[in-house]
């Protein structure tokens, strides 16, 4: 669990942060990945592309990073938070998409 935990973080709930602060998610999985499926209304900034795309990204808005399964999302939260945004880790897109679903 722990494990988990360090690379998640702790329970979220992301329905609330998309409805009550205006989050957006950033998928970082590459274009072809992307176009394959996602989240309705994700931002598409593959991990390769983030540090110099960034700037695209308001800092007075949540942001959720997803990606396939959780380790590029993780890597991302890392470089977005450096970087003084507010930043949580969704995990996987598909999951993340579910826990959206389940917290109306």
């Amino acid at each position: 669990m722990y494990f988990l935990n360090k690379l998640f973080g702790k329970s979220v709930n992301y329905s609330a942060l998309m409805e009550e602060e205006d989050a957006v998610i950033v998928d970082v999985r590459t274009q072809g990945e992307y176009l394959m499926g996602h989240i309705k209304g994700s931002v598409n900034i593959p991990l390769g592309n983030l540090r110099h795309r960034m700037k695209e990204l308001k800092k007075d808005k949540p942001i959720i990073t997803c990606c396939r399964s959780g380790g590029r999302s993780s890597m991302a939260k890392g470089v977005l938070a450096a970087a003084g945004y507010k930043v949580y880790n969704g995990g996987g897109w598909q999951g993340l998409q579910s826990r959206i679903k389940d917290n109306p």
